[in-house]
Formats: C-alpha cells, sequence, structure tokens
C-alpha cells in the first residue's frame, strides 16, 4: 500500500475525531472587528497553537503584533535540502450579524446532512484544521515529504493591517520557499480544487475638489461641472464597453493564459450557465468568452 493511500486512509478512519475538533475550534467566537471579542481572539491563537504543538510541531509560538492581535508561528524542518512550504491561515471570524438570519447560533456548530453550519466553518477555520488534519495523516503514514512552517494571523478579516510590518521585521523567521495559502473554496461538492491563483486588490483615494462652497444646480447647473459627477465619470472610464480595464499599464505584466490552462479551466464546470442561476442576473457581462477562459 502506497504512503498516499495509508494516509487517505488514516484520515478516513478518524473523520468522526477531526470533525469534533473543528467543532471545538468554531464555538470560540473570534471575531476580530470588535474589542469585546479580544480575549476570544487571543484563546483561539492560543488552541491553534496547542494544536500545532499535539501535532508535533516545534518552536511554537505565539507573537504579538504592534497593537494587534497576534500571530501563531510554528515550523517543522527535518528534511536536509527539502524545500520550506509556508502554511498560512487565518482564525479570526467575521461578525455574525444579522443573527435573525441564523437557524442556529453562528458559535453554536450544527451538522445538518453533509454541511456543518457555524461561523468560520468555511473562512478559514475548516481549511486551517483541514490542513492540519492532512499533515497529521502524512505524518502517521510515512515520511513527511517537506519541510513546514506555519504563519496564523487574527487579523485577515479587518484587512491584516498589522501582518506587512510584523513579517518584514521577522522576514527571516518566515523565509519558505513556497506558500500555502488554503484559505480558498472548491468548485462544488465532490470536486477537490487546487487554486494557483487568485484576482489582487488594488486600494485607491480619489479626492475631488469643486466650488467653494455648495451651489445651486439651478443657478450653476450646467456652467459649472458637478464634482460628484466628474467622479463618477472618472470611475465609468475605468472600464471599456467591453469590460477592459482602462487605466494604462494595468496588463504589462499580466500573463497570457497557456493552451493547457485553457483546457483544464475548460473542464470546470463553471460555464455562462452556472453563472447565471448562481447569481440570478439576466445576462452576464463583459468582454465574450471572458468567464470560460
Amino acid at each position: 500500500m502506497s504512503e498516499l493511500q495509508k494516509a487517505l486512509d488514516y484520515a478516513n478512519q478518524n473523520r468522526g475525531r477531526f470533525l469534533n475538533e473543528l467543532i471545538e475550534v468554531l464555538k470560540i467566537p473570534s471575531i476580530s472587528t470588535d474589542a469585546e471579542f479580544k480575549d476570544d481572539v487571543l484563546r483561539t491563537a492560543e488552541w491553534m497553537a496547542s494544536y500545532l504543538k499535539q501535532l508535533g510541531m516545534e518552536n511554537v509560538a505565539v507573537m504579538p503584533t504592534e497593537g494587534g492581535h497576534p500571530v501563531v508561528y510554528a515550523d517543522y524542518i527535518k528534511k536536509l535540502g527539502a524545500p520550506i512550504v509556508l502554511v498560512y491561515g487565518h482564525y479570526d471570524v467575521q461578525p455574525p450579524d444579522p443573527l435573525e438570519l441564523w437557524e442556529t447560533g453562528p458559535f453554536e456548530p450544527e451538522v445538518r446532512g453533509d454541511l456543518l453550519y457555524g461561523r468560520g466553518s468555511s473562512d478559514m477555520k475548516g481549511q486551517v484544521l483541514a490542513t492540519f488534519h492532512a499533515i497529521e495523516s502524512v505524518m502517521k503514514s510515512g515520511e513527511t515529504p517537506v519541510n513546514l512552517k506555519f504563519l496564523l494571523e487574527g487579523e485577515e478579516e479587518i484587512g491584516s493591517k498589522n501582518l506587512e510590518p510584523f513579517i518584514k521585521k521577522y522576514a527571516e523567521k518566515f523565509k519558505a520557499d513556497v506558500s500555502l495559502n488554503p484559505d480558498a473554496g472548491m468548485i462544488g461538492i465532490g470536486m477537490p480544487t487546487v487554486t494557483y491563483g487568485l484576482r489582487g486588490l488594488a486600494y485607491l483615494e480619489i479626492n475631488v475638489w469643486g466650488p467653494k462652497a455648495d451651489l445651486h444646480s439651478g443657478l450653476y447647473g450646467g456652467a459649472v461641472h458637478n464634482p460628484a459627477q466628474a467622479l463618477a465619470e472618472l470611475i465609468a472610464k475605468m472600464h471599456d464597453e467591453k469590460g477592459r480595464i482602462t487605466l494604462p499599464g494595468f496588463y504589462d505584466s499580466v500573463r497570457p493564459l497557456s493552451d493547457q490552462e485553457r483546457a483544464d479551466f475548460a473542464r470546470l464546470p463553471n460555464d455562462d450557465t452556472s453563472y447565471l442561476e448562481g447569481t440570478g442576473v439576466p445576462a452576464l457581462w463583459g468582454e465574450e468568452g471572458y468567464t470560460s477562459a
């Protein structure tokens, strides 16, 4: 029997325990946006650190950030010459409001059929625990093929505002060959998915100045351009009629899709029909072939 099959068998045999461990940490309301839950966020970080120790990881530490929630670190450097994989995760969760829309309490996890309902079950305590459980299954079934480091933060849901200075401060400690971020979804039930690229974010602040005071449109409309309209026009011009971004240089570093990537994407069920059904919109928008490309 291969080590892979042994690991899969181990995971199946321990499925019940794995589920209970996830339920345990889902009960902690680690809401990073609300100072009222600061102690719960810290308690979750300590829970993660304790689990990593039980898993056999070394140099486990709950590291403070500058005025924010802590980062959990651990490593397992045992295989000389093998690459180091930095496992990223976050243990904080979004606020559960509006509470009246929950059938059960957001921090009272409940299994219904094949699904587990509870805040953080899919974003992303579920993925963090799935990674822990996968590593345990591999370690119990043979030799770990890579070295490991962990970075688990508690501020992803508030923009990771303290993470950048933290990483710069401890750059050598978190140095790795590749980073694994399991904070993504699956195409569907029964379709394991490897996400190798995500859309980025660009934050812009635009200031528009106009007249020295509010002007009455009955007197000045048409003679003085309304700053709100100028701003709306500016934003509208960031895309052309086909949905392509018009900002100069935006596409300069975009790598074109290979034929193999297009063939792989074509195997996925996210065609135009799936987008229409999933969103409820009457029609899609953008450049032709965008969704299927």
